[in-house]
């Protein structure tokens, strides 16, 4: 296997950079580098050259193989964080027989292939990466330390359990078999079939939680939507007039709400209108505000807007109120009230979510339940279908293996090592 090298910090100048080099030549090119290789697990600093070329001093860290990131001999080089000397010493690095650099999401994958991480929690550290807020920082943390595959492992036990059982009475089928086995694995199914049903329902909001919740307000022309926006944005984020009609397309604003990520949609004002342009915003604001999350509806004057009923907790209020009793965008009346409310029913709902936190994730559960189910049925048709529960028993473990990467997923893996970055 091929030593790779890459920056692993930030590009740019900055107070440190970080190189990171992994695999069999790694510690050999700590030593063309460094003069010496420090012990594993213990940094050095050292003189960095290139023959008679001093290129930096720098801390040097090596792991030896089975006790770094990738699972191979691995070094890092914290360098003093100049575009020069960052590019001066990956300049000698690529001079190195042997030593390419990596590709995006390298370093990861090798720990994937090693053993050191299982599939989801690679997607853990990619939402870590990506995370803006605290909920989105716990959860892919949570997901990182290898809960998921944890989980899965339990529920994988209890099926190879049953699957036991019911093999057990296929290849004993021509003798009398002393215990009936059926009671023990449809107590097993049915208790397997209820977890796995109540994570099904709970990843959609921790879907929400990793990509952010989606708020849309709405209202007649002129209602004061896009003063709200700006209030809560805290900046000019949307134009603003006496005149009706404005806003003709959604504008987003993105914030952080006590943790969780929040995009606010300013949409168009809802009305009957021989304008083409303003129809199009018009139609566009119907189906993003019918797609969020939650609707903030600002009641005037003359009522709430045609075409959009509000549902359970969305919000109602009068907008435009400059005393108590509604919210105004302008004076900033009721807008620390309107804020703590949207926060506390999107913090209610994110309460429900569960431990996947992808689609993928999703998908693979539903599978299993299915084969369970199936399962389920074969079962109670007694030992004449005894095979067939066994295999609907299997094809619920390689719906749950998927979830960690045992089976089934190579097409997903460029997919996924693309979004990382080239030191990643």
């Amino acid at each position: 296997m091929d030593t790779i090298y890459a920056l692993a910090s930030a590009r740019g100048r900055a107070g440190v950079a970080v190189l990171r080099i992994s695999g069999p030549a790694a510690f050999a090119a700590v030593k063309h580098l460094a003069g010496a290789v420090p012990e594993p697990r213990r940094s050095s600093l050292r003189t960095l050259r290139d023959g008679d070329v001093v290129l930096d001093q720098a801390l040097v860290l090596t792991f030896a193989r089975g006790a770094s990131f990738t699972g191979e001999d691995s070094a890092e080089l914290h360098l003093h964080g100049s575009i020069a000397t960052v590019n001066a010493v990956l300049a000698s690095l690529s001079r190195i027989p042997g030593l390419r650099l990596a590709e995006p999401g390298e370093f990861t994958r090798r720990a994937l292939e090693n053993g050191c991480l299982d599939l989801a929690q690679v997607e853990g550290l990619a939402d870590l990466i990506e995370a803006e807020t605290e909920s989105q920082r716990r959860q892919a943390l949570r997901v990182l330390s290898g809960a998921i595959g944890v989980r899965a492992e339990a529920w994988r036990s209890q099926l190879i359990r049953a699957a036991a059982l019911i093999e057990a009475t296929i290849d004993f089928a021509d003798e009398d078999v002393p215990v009936d086995v059926t009671p023990e694995v449809l107590a097993l199914l049915d208790a397997l079939q209820a977890e796995l049903a109540r994570e099904a329902a709970g990843a959609s909001m921790s879907e929400r939680i990793r990509d952010g919740f989606e708020v849309a307000i709405v209202g007649l022309p002129n209602a004061g939507k896009s003063t709200l926006l700006n209030a809560l944005a805290g900046r000019e984020a949307a134009i603003t007039s006496e005149v009706a009609g404005t806003t003709r397309d959604v504008i987003e604003v993105r914030m952080d709400l006590d943790g969780l990520a929040v995009t606010l949609l300013d949409t168009a004002g809802l009305r009957e209108t021989e304008d083409r342009v303003e129809a199009i915003g018009v139609q566009r604001a119907l189906d993003r505000a019918a797609a969020a999350d939650l609707r903030i509806f600002l009641r005037s004057d003359d009522g709430l807007p045609m075409g959009l009923d509000p549902v359970d907790q969305d919000i109602v209020i009068r907008g435009k109120a400059d005393a108590g009793g509604g919210v105004s965008g302008k004076t900033g009346a009721g807008v620390p009230e309107l804020v703590a409310q949207v926060t506390a029913v999107l913090a209610a709902r994110a309460s429900g979510a569960a431990l996947v936190t992808r689609e993928r994730h999703r998908l693979a559960i539903l599978t299993a339940i299915e084969a369970i189910e199936s399962a389920r049925i074969a079962v109670r048709g007694g030992a004449t279908r005894a095979e067939l529960a066994a295999e609907d028993l299997r094809r619920a473990i390689r719906a749950l293996d998927s979830l960690v990467g045992r089976v089934d997923v190579e097409h997903l893996l460029g997919e996924i090592f693309t979004s990382f970055c080239i030191g990643k």
